[in-house]
């Protein structure tokens, strides 16, 4: 399949071998049995007492809290929904928020497999065997420190590029430049050219590259376009950074089929039936229910969705090696650790007990995607609730224990937890 055919013919063995190894010797029975096991019963217990406690804390209904663990043995789903409202399953879409991330740190380490680029190379670099550079050369490109930026400080967050997304911009009226814009035009055709040229007009940076870390999903928005020029001249015509993605990471093509979505037009607002809304409580008692998002300001740093059943299998089948990179290029995305970050490497960040991985929030959505290779065990949990009653601490308390959901179903089936 274009470019990659014969490396996929060559890793055939490994990538059959690992993927026998991740689901060979499981239940894959992941509905709510009709009789339920003693293992499902636990899960579920812990994960439906959390999502009522959250309830009673904050005053607010919680409409589900959801927990996919994957074990060497077996995969157990549960779903904890509050009264009258639609049941989630393992395949009901929602928005992957920064996992995406990972997957994008996944696609340019395969491009520096493939011989493609260099992650070490600096973004005004020319792409292998090209007189083209990895960003445009143009005056809208000339942001702060640019001749000083690598792409692995770019999937670092260690390169100081400042977030648009997430900090506020000058004359955007104290918000960030993409809640400003998208207050004005909600269907606003977002590009990373434009993120550029707002940080090149507003000298706008965090500190200089490779000093320090500092999230930034404006540096993957760049990451993007580095990904979609290398695509463009290695296949000869224009190419997205959805297109890499569909063709050598998650569509039909791939070594791993998948079905992720990657998209990146502000007309491409809706996901695939069946979905779960999300729901956002803000401040001032007012409630939003999002049903369709312009993802386009999202591209390489949130834009993905899927369910967590292809989030799971994605993960698992990435950090064993039985995936899109090779067991080397997965030890060097764990372990390249960013300056000024104990846990973050390039796309991904480890936890304790829990192990590599990645977590997201956006458009009322939040989730988290962990493998821990000491015991095989992947757990993916996902809450479709933002929580701004009480400001940043009932949305920090909400995030928080949607991960210790996830310890604690690692505990109530005997691995480490807190």
């Amino acid at each position: 399949m274009l470019l990659k055919t014969m490396k996929y013919h060559k890793d055939l063995g490994i990538v059959m071998l690992g993927l026998l190894l991740c689901f060979g010797c499981m239940k894959k029975n992941t509905d709510p049995p009709d009789e339920p096991s003693e293992n499902y019963k636990k899960v579920h217990t812990v994960v439906d007492s959390l999502r009522q406690a959250l309830q009673k804390t904050s005053g607010k209904i919680f409409p589900s809290l959801n927990v996919l663990i994957n074990t060497p043995k077996e995969m157990i789903f549960v779903s904890s929904v509050a009264p009258g409202r639609n049941a989630v399953t393992p395949d009901t879409y929602f928005r992957f928020a920064s996992n995406t991330k990972n997957m994008t740190a996944a696609a340019i380490l395969n491009m520096q497999e493939d011989g493609w680029l260099k992650i070490t190379d600096k973004i005004t670099g020319k792409i292998p065997g090209s007189d083209i550079p990895y960003v445009p050369a143009t005056q809208s490109w000339n942001i702060p420190f640019k001749d000083q930026i690598t792409i692995e400080q770019l999937l670092q967050h260690s390169a100081g590029v400042y977030d648009l997304v997430n900090d506020t911009v000058p004359g955007c009226n104290g918000k960030s430049f993409t809640d400003y814009i998208d207050e004005l035009d909600p269907n606003h055709q977002f590009t990373a050219g434009e993120f550029a040229n707002q940080l090149r007009v507003n000298n706008l940076f965090s500190f200089p590259p490779g000093t320090n870390w500092s999230y930034s999903n404006t540096g993957y928005a760049l990451l993007s376009e580095v990904i979609a020029r290398v695509y463009t001249f290695r296949a000869g015509t224009a190419k997205a950074f959805s297109d890499y993605m569909n063709d050598y990471l998650a569509g039909p093509a791939a070594p791993v089929p998948m079905g992720i979505r990657f998209p990146w037009l502000s007309t491409d607002q809706k996901l695939p039936e069946p979905f779960v809304a999300s729901t956002w409580y803000k401040e001032n008692d007012e409630t939003i229910i999002f049903t369709k998002c312009n993802m386009s300001g999202n591209t390489a740093e949130g834009n993905g969705y899927g369910t967590m059943r292809m989030l799971n299998q994605y993960l698992r089948t990435l950090m064993t090696g039985a995936n899109i990179l090779t067991p080397t290029s997965v030890e060097q995305m764990q372990s390249d650790l960013s300056p000024g970050s104990a846990s973050y490497a390039l796309g991904c960040k480890y936890q304790m007990n829990l192990g590599y991985g990645h977590t997201g929030s956006t458009h009322g959505y939040m989730s988290a995607m962990f493998y821990d290779p000491l015991t095989g065990v992947s757990v993916v949990a996902m809450l479709p609730v933002w929580d701004f009653s009480n400001g940043m601490s009932s949305y920090e308390h909400a995030n928080s224990e949607m991960i210790r959901a996830m310890y604690l179903a690692r505990m109530a089936l005997g691995y480490p937890g807190y």
